[in-house]
This record gives structure tokens, sequence and C-alpha cells, in this order.
């Protein structure tokens, strides 16, 4: 049995994801800011814990994620604030993987989005610019660590069925492509499993070929 921490827990790629891991008899330690989100986590058969990633310090964060195997980012602020955009997808993202790399958690799933790069191209008036600058931040910043590191890029995000199917390296049609979230959890919790993710970058969508396959073809 594997110990994984998901932050952001109540998010819906993380009720997919502590779903799928509890059913494979791994322990889920699902952090969630609002109490009240508490027996949704549940329901799942993860163990919810309260943990507002946004106030919380470094060694808070350690403390949390100590005797985790494996800690999955799948936080955000939802946007709108892009004060709050920095503060929670830009800096506690960055503070968590300090906070794995004290607590002696070696291996970091960061949920991303397709695009995610510095040179990401918003425009500064654009209302989605904070979001892209906080998580290309975040993204570099966990490339330069010492964590056995995955980053997730899928692309749009839908409440579509979880098919477990999807292609992987974009090419120029992938503008606006859609990802269901059951599938970014099942591509999370495939990932999980296998080692030799570590250090790539996962872009992908709903597709045509199953996830083990698929992940297969990722350079």
């Amino acid at each position: 049995m594997t110990r994984i921490a998901i932050i952001g827990g109540h998010g819906k790629v993380a009720l997919h994801l502590s779903a799928i891991l509890t059913e494979e008899g791994h322990s889920v330690t699902s952090f969630i800011r609002n109490p009240d989100q508490a027996a949704d986590v549940a329901a799942t058969g993860a163990s919810p814990s309260v943990l507002d990633v946004e106030s919380s310090t470094t060694a808070e964060l350690a403390a949390a994620l100590r005797n985790h195997d494996a800690v999955v980012w799948s936080a955000g602020a939802g946007g709108g604030n892009p004060q709050r955009t920095y503060a929670v997808d830009r800096d506690a993202a960055i503070r968590s993987m300090d906070a794995a790399a004290e607590a002696g958690v070696g291996r970091y799933v960061m949920v991303s989005y397709y695009g995610s790069r510095p040179d990401h191209g918003v425009p500064e008036d654009n209302g989605f610019f904070a979001y892209a600058e906080a998580k290309a931040a975040a993204d570099e910043y966990l490339r330069g660590t010492g964590l056995d590191w995955t980053i997730l890029c899928p692309g749009q995000l839908t409440t579509g069925p979880g098919t477990g199917l999807i292609d992987v390296n974009p090419d120029g049609t992938w503008q606006g492509a859609a990802t269901s979230r059951a599938n970014v959890a099942i591509v999370a919790a495939a990932v999980l499993e296998l080692p030799g993710s570590a250090g790539k970058t996962i872009e992908f969508r709903d597709g045509t070929l199953p996830v083990a396959a698929a992940l297969e073809q990722v350079n």
C-alpha cells in the first residue's frame, strides 16, 4: 500500500483520483480548505484533512506531508482574483514542493494545463494571464527541484466520461482540445505507478489510445 497525499482534495479531478487510488488499495489523504467538504472526500474512500495551503508555511506543509510516499498537486485558486491566483497556484505550490523535499516525499505529480510555459503568449490584459504566469513559474520551479516530478498538461477540461483513452504529443490542431477531468485522474493514477514517468512533462487530451499505451509514447 502506498500513502498518497492530494492537495486540493475537493476538486473534480482530485475526487476522481482519490476514488481510483483507494479502489486500487492505496491510502489517500486529501487536503481540503473547507471542512464542509470532508464528507464528499470521505465518500471516495480518502481521509480528509483540513489544511489551508494558501496560508500554511513550508514547515506546516512538511509536517502534513510527512509519512506519505507521493504528493499530487491538484489545487487552484479558481481564477478571478490575480493576487490569490499567484498566492495559491504559484507561491503555495512552490512551498509544497519545498515541503515535500523537507518531509522526504520524493514523488511529486503536478496537475497543470496544456500550454503552460514561460512563453505562454497570454496577453497581460487577458483574465487568464495571472493563472498562466503562476502555473508557468510553479512548473519551472518543480523542474529545478530534486523531486521525482511529473507534470501533467491536459487540454481544456470537461465533465465528460473517463474513457481511459487519450492522445499525447500534441500537434498544431490541439488548441482547445477537450480532456475530461476523469481522464486526467486516470492519467495521474497511472503515472504514480510508473517510475519512468519521472522527469517528464506529459501533454495529453481525450483520444484513441488506452492510457498505458499512450504513456509509452511520451518522450
